[in-house]
Order: structure tokens, then C-alpha cells, then sequence
């Protein structure tokens, strides 16, 4: 299979669904990275313009950790917009590029705006790439995929209705993400928070629900047509 992940901020995958994304390199599918902004307001000290480079490189060097191929559609931060037709037509150009088997992005209804349009973008490109006569850049992959919304930071409104055991690959999942060191440093010396045990104790959480030691959960898009008799999650 090939799977698109779609995030919105360079480390966003890596906490809410890449121990999922191990997983299904492990068993041999393509998988892609993908996050729509590019980090340029992640930080107090650093500015945009370097920071945007620092970055990008983090998610390249946390998608080797699994294996994956990262891709960058490089829109600044807090200037998301679903309703920005050259955006859409990028997000399209990806799933057209990827051609996958399915989608996971974010949930509609998460902790702020960046993420919900993230959520709206990729719906609605989604269908658009269906569309044979709708031309873009890529071009030759008309289905519509299944969509799968992950877990919002600390699980906060979000009843998984799926999970996936990821017991085996919680090591990858935090190794990925100490990647993004401009984040996970900054937040610690300067925030106190240490967000290797917060995203490590979120997924302990999950597991606590479906009787593993990690896991992570997922909620499917239920709008025709997107099911599938079968099973997409590892």
C-alpha cells in the first residue's frame, strides 16, 4: 500500500500517528510525510527565514527514523487557509504524486486554526484529485481515498474509534520525534515541559484503552464514498 500522512507543522505526524507510520513501513508499504506549514513562527528566539531551513531538515532527518519520504508544501505559519486554491492545488499535486491508499490528517476539530484548516484542505483535496478534468502539476490518479483523522494533542475531545498497537515501534516514534530539536529543546529549557514523556504518556494512554502498552487512535471519515470493505490500519 502507499500511505500519505498530512500534518500540519513538521513534527505534528510524529506525535499524533508515526508509530502507526513504522508500522506500516515494517511491513513493507510507501510510506509519505507531509506537513503544509513550515514552522516559521515555532520558535522565541530564532528567526522565521532559519528556522524555516532547521526545520524542514528535522522532519527529513524524522522521517529517515521510519523510513519514510518527507515532503514540504512550505506555507508560513498561522496563514493556513483551506479556501487558498493554490494550496489546495499543491495538496492535490501530493496525493496525486503519492497515490494512496489512504489518508491520514488531522482531526477537524483540534486546538487551534492551522490544524483545522490542514484537516479542511486535505477533505477537500482529496475529492478535488479525483477529478479527472480538474488539472494540476501531477496528474493520472482519480480515486478517492479513505481519510483518517489522528488523535489532537493530549487526546483532549477525541474518542478514538479505531487503534492501532504500537507497542512495538514507541521507540521509533520518539526517536523521530527528538529530531525536531529546535522544538523539543526549546520546550524544555524554556517551558519545562518534556514532550518525549508527554507524547510517550498519551500513547501509554491509548494503549490503557485497548489493552496494550502503546497505541494510537484514529477516528474514520464517514462521508460517501470512503469506506472499504477492509481493513486500511496495520
Amino acid at each position: 500500500m502507499n500511505v500519505l500522512a498530512v500534518g500540519c507543522h513538521p513534527d505534528d505526524l510524529e506525535i499524533g500517528c508515526s508509530g502507526t507510520l513504522a508500522k506500516y513501513v515494517k511491513r513493507g508499504d510507501k510510506v509519505f510525510m507531509c506537513h503544509i506549514a513550515n514552522g516559521s513562527l515555532g520558535h522565541a528566539v530564532i528567526e522565521p527565514e532559519e528556522l524555516i531551513q532547521i526545520r524542514d531538515k528535522e522532519a527529513r532527518e524524522s522521517a529517515a527514523v521510519i523510513g519514510a519520504e518527507s515532503i514540504s508544501i512550505n506555507v508560513n505559519d498561522l496563514t493556513v487557509d483551506s479556501y487558498n486554491d493554490k494550496v489546495r492545488n499543491e495538496v492535490v499535486n501530493v496525493i496525486r504524486y503519492t497515490k494512496p491508499d489512504i489518508i491520514i490528517t488531522h482531526n477537524p476539530d483540534d486546538y487551534m486554526k492551522d490544524h483545522e484548516e490542514v484537516s479542511k484542505l486535505v477533505y477537500d483535496a482529496s475529492f478535488v484529485s479525483s477529478v479527472p478534468h480538474y488539472e494540476t502539476k501531477a496528474s493520472g490518479f482519480y480515486n478517492i481515498v479513505p481519510l483518517f483523522y489522528m488523535d489532537t494533542l493530549a487526546g483532549v475531545n477525541f474518542l478514538p474509534t479505531e487503534y492501532v498497537d504500537i507497542s512495538d515501534t514507541i521507540e521509533q516514534k520518539l526517536e523521530g520525534l527528538s529530531k525536531h530539536e529546535s522544538q523539543i529543546k526549546w520546550m524544555l529549557e524554556h517551558d519545562h515541559i518534556d514532550f518525549i514523556d508527554f507524547v510517550r504518556t498519551c500513547s501509554k494512554f491509548r494503549g490503557l484503552q485497548c489493552g496494550v502498552a502503546f497505541a494510537e487512535g484514529f477516528r474514520q471519515e464517514s462521508c460517501w464514498p470512503r469506506y472499504v470493505p477492509k481493513r486500511l490500519l496495520p
